[in-house]
């Protein structure tokens, strides 16, 4: 998908925090900072959740993250990921308080083969019957 592909109309109906995040894209700074980070295959994204019932758009609280598990998105609190730190494999990142926090996480299963020293490391996957 190219940028030519993605809509990119006015933000209606987004909340002013989002509204901003999606006007910041297109500035030449930001534009420049995508660049860097293309180097390192990383990439910009906009923290966001759902309202549970009108689906619409809302800025992901503090202390909340964003889950991926089985293939499906789900938002936590961030003492329950951090209290389960080997399990979780951070992937978005916000800045705060001076440093890089995770906001996203994959949740990961470790799979032991026999004579293996290091287990491989996987993304937990839903069961299928």
């Amino acid at each position: 998908m190219t940028t030519a592909s993605v809509s990119q109309g006015a933000n209606l109906g987004l909340p002013q925090a989002l509204s901003k995040a999606q006007d910041a894209s297109h500035l030449p700074e930001v534009q420049e900072m995508l660049r860097k980070l293309a180097e390192y295959r990383l990439g910009i994204f906009m923290p966001h959740m759902h309202d549970e019932q009108t689906g619409e758009f809302q800025p992901l609280p503090d202390q909340i993250m964003q889950v991926e598990s089985g293939l499906e998105v789900s938002f936590q609190s961030a003492e329950t990921i951090a209290n389960q730190a080997d399990r979780s494999l951070p992937v978005g990142w916000v800045w705060r308080e001076g440093g890089a926090t995770p906001l996203a996480v994959c949740e990961m299963v470790q799979q032991e083969t026999p004579g293996d020293e290091q287990r491989a490391i996987k993304h937990k996957m839903p069961v299928r019957n």
